[in-house]
């Protein structure tokens, strides 16, 4: 069991500011029981950051979507947030921020309320603008699927962003609310190749994100229909796959 430095010594809090500045959190909320608090301006939630006798270090925070979607173990330890993480080393967490803030940057509505901010004054009495609206909301939606699959398409790795589209499972028309169009769960950052044939019906993904081709592909469609893994889905994108299997892929049959 960690035993947490506390206070924290000059150096221990030198060490806490520069992960979080350098990793989006720069606004500080000082220090309770060797836990040093901080937020970010452009990322949800708060972090705190600790470092035990044993010269290891901690994270603690408190965005519950993030902590669904970190792939490490949580420490039983006591502390502030709604879980709490241990790290052996400083490049350790180092290694670990860049994704956590990407996550809180993303999820679970922080596209929406940059949507709100954005359109909030805009008219909406005529189609014409009804399409500025709508294509501001299909930019910060790009802007939340760069953040979540981390600038590449996890299909086929390709990063040039030129080349990546934010494709919606669920289209802008059939979303049923703006909450359910700027959800980072209810897209795939593809490559234009797959975003195409996606947006088209004629591929989509099973649960374990593994592609399924359409039969009237022919050939030479499939041969460039290159991948290199399965996309890692959480069951927020499964629910939502499951609908475009149903009402766009299995139409294509």
């Amino acid at each position: 069991m960690p035993v947490i430095e506390s206070p924290q010594s000059f150096v221990t809090r030198q060490e806490c500011d520069k992960v979080a500045f350098q990793n989006g959190f720069r606004r500080t909320h000082g220090e309770t029981d060797g836990w040093r608090r901080y937020s970010s301006t452009t990322a949800q939630g708060s972090l705190w950051l600790a470092r035990d006798a044993a010269d290891g270090w901690l994270l603690a925070i408190d965005h519950g979507g993030v902590i669904e979607e970190l792939e490490i173990a949580v420490t039983f330890v006591e502390g502030p947030g709604l879980a709490r993480y241990a790290f052996a080393t400083l490049g350790d967490l180092y290694t670990l921020m860049p994704r956590f803030y990407q996550l809180a940057a993303s999820l679970p509505d922080a596209p929406l309320a940059q949507f709100h901010a954005k359109v909030k004054d805009l008219p909406t009495s005529t189609e014409a603008e009804r399409l500025v609206v709508q294509r501001i909301g299909q930019d910060v939606f790009r802007s939340g699927l760069l953040e979540y699959w981390q600038g590449r398409c996890p299909l086929t790795g390709i990063s040039d962003e030129p080349l990546l589209r934010a494709s919606h499972i669920i289209p802008w028309k059939d979303c049923t609310s703006d909450a359910e169009r700027l959800d980072v769960h209810n897209g795939l950052l593809l490559s234009a190749l797959w975003d195409a044939a996606f947006d088209r019906g004629l591929v989509s993904f099973d649960d374990d994100g593994q592609p399924l081709l359409s039969p009237i592909l022919g050939e030479q469609a499939r041969s460039e229909l290159r991948w290199q893994q399965p996309i890692a889905l959480t069951d927020k994108h499964r629910g939502r796959l499951a609908w475009h299997r149903a009402q766009r892929f299995e139409q294509n049959q």
